[in-house]
């Protein structure tokens, strides 16, 4: 499991089923390490848990250590973010087979503690990306920094996600979503319910917004058991991806390199999942498991 090298090739070899290309971006010249391969470099990273530059370069076999400069992988990382969402994209459409059932929910992300937030200039280089402070009902805290919204299938494959100030409302993200599903039945917790958003979804995209009710609305009616175990599934997304992938530890100044460093391990625990399922047949929401 903590073989660089031959998880990096096993990872490569999944890009290469997925994507034809190898290259991306328009360079003058012709770089030694393909965009494909700088990707699959980025994922093996997050899938060993290797989440700081400085200790990935240390442990770079000398076989990709001696292909590509630090400053020079750093910049080509963040250029590529579109193009690593495209290829996560292309690995949801074979795994999701089922499409009719999705879960909604957000997790808070820091970028600093509270008392440095005055201070901090963590992605503030742009004020429409920049953080802010917000809090978070599940865990009883306030925070600075984000808040990464998510919807996964009822199999637990990750479909889109977004990142916003953490003061955004969670209901409000349902607003985003009517260009992305529809005709399907979609969970959520307390924290989206709304009886005009739940009519307006449905009426304009058919998308049946299930959501439990207080339990001192009028009429209160217990949300199914299926459904209530449904939901988990994404509960659990979010402990793996805190858990192995570390995604609450930040090292990111800008919020180009935070928004990657996002995606790099979304992706790479969807890499995960592919792998597990079409390459050794197992549960593929077994994420601690060896891939080589």
């Amino acid at each position: 499991m903590h073989n660089f090298y031959r998880n990096y090739l096993k990872i490569l070899s999944v890009l290469d089923s997925i994507e034809e290309k190898s290259s991306f971006l328009v360079q003058i010249g012709k770089p030694k390490l393909t965009d494909k391969e700088l990707i699959a470099i980025n994922l093996t990273a997050e899938y060993l848990g290797i989440d700081s530059e400085s200790e990935l370069f240390r442990k770079l076999p000398p076989k990709l250590f001696n292909l590509i400069e630090r400053s020079v992988y750093n910049r080509r990382k963040r250029k590529l973010f579109e193009f690593q969402a495209i290829i996560r994209l292309k690995m949801y459409s074979k795994l999701d087979v089922a499409k009719s059932c999705y879960i909604v929910d957000s997790m808070p992300l820091e970028v600093c503690k509270l008392s440095r937030s005055l201070r901090s200039r963590i992605c503030k280089n742009e004020l429409y990306s920049s953080p802010n402070r917000g809090y978070c009902a599940s865990q009883a805290m306030s925070y600075y920094g984000y808040k990464l919204h998510a919807v996964c299938s009822a199999d637990g494959v990750i479909r889109c996600l977004d990142l916003t100030p953490a003061s955004f409302h969670d209901i409000h993200y349902l607003k985003d979503l009517k260009t992305e599903l529809s005709n399907c039945i979609l969970l959520g917790d307390k924290g989206y319910l709304s009886a005009k958003i739940q009519l307006n979804l449905f009426e304009t995209r058919s998308i049946n917004l299930e959501v439990p009710m207080r339990a001192n609305q009028i009429d209160f009616k217990e949300q199914p058991y299926l459904y209530r175990k449904t939901i988990k599934r994404i509960e659990t997304i979010f402990s793996q991806l805190c858990d192995q992938f570390n995604i609450r530890r930040n090292y990111a100044k800008s919020f180009d390199g935070f928004r990657t460093r996002i995606l790099t391990k979304i992706t790479a625990f969807t890499t995960v999942q592919f792998i597990n399922k079409f390459l050794y047949n197992r549960n593929m929401n077994n994420i601690k498991v060896s891939i080589v």
